[in-house]
């Protein structure tokens, strides 16, 4: 069996998502595709069930998040490795916050049901399908999202640490 390389997985995925890839690129070797994400779980399918791919482990799915990208300001980065190949990509989708809405990716990778969970707890990205989307690392009735930008790293109140003591 050859080496499969991202030169051949880029190959094969422009006869079907060809219209749909932006952005790729190659950071320390790790192919990289931006698609829409109407086209994330046609894809992750095709990923799945192609014979000579055969990415069928979701490693990695995060939630990331960009205020200043209008109407882009929301995102998911999904993993997805051969594990017969040795061979990994990262796909990537964005979208508005006014609209974080993506669908589910549990009936293809049983590890999306808890990534899905952490990025709707951290920032309020819904999975449309997703068989329990509840809150996985905070407290049930928080009524915010803490990973997203717009929330300060540490309370401005505090008196009890002295940033001299920190380092800063």
């Amino acid at each position: 069996m050859a080496e499969l390389t991202n030169q051949a997985v880029l190959e094969r995925l422009q006869p079907t998502f060809g219209q749909y890839l932006s952005d790729v690129h190659e950071p320390y070797g790790l192919l990289t595709v931006t698609i829409p994400r109407e086209q994330i779980i046609p894809m992750l399918e095709f990923l799945h069930a192609d014979e000579l791919l055969q990415m069928n482990f979701l490693t990695t799915m995060c939630g990331i998040h960009y205020p200043s990208n209008k109407d882009q300001e929301l995102g998911m980065i999904y993993h997805v490795h051969s594990l017969v190949h040795n061979v990994r990509l990262r796909i990537k989708i964005f979208f508005p916050i006014a609209d974080p809405v993506v669908p589910t990716a549990t009936r293809l990778y049983a590890t999306a049901n808890w990534m899905e969970r952490e990025a709707f707890d951290f920032y309020g990205i819904k999975f449309e399908g997703h068989p329990n989307l509840i809150r996985i690392l905070n407290v049930e009735d928080m009524d915010y999202h803490p990973m997203l930008k717009h929330y300060p790293l540490e309370d401005g109140t505090r008196e009890d640490k002295v940033d001299l003591f920190f380092g800063r």
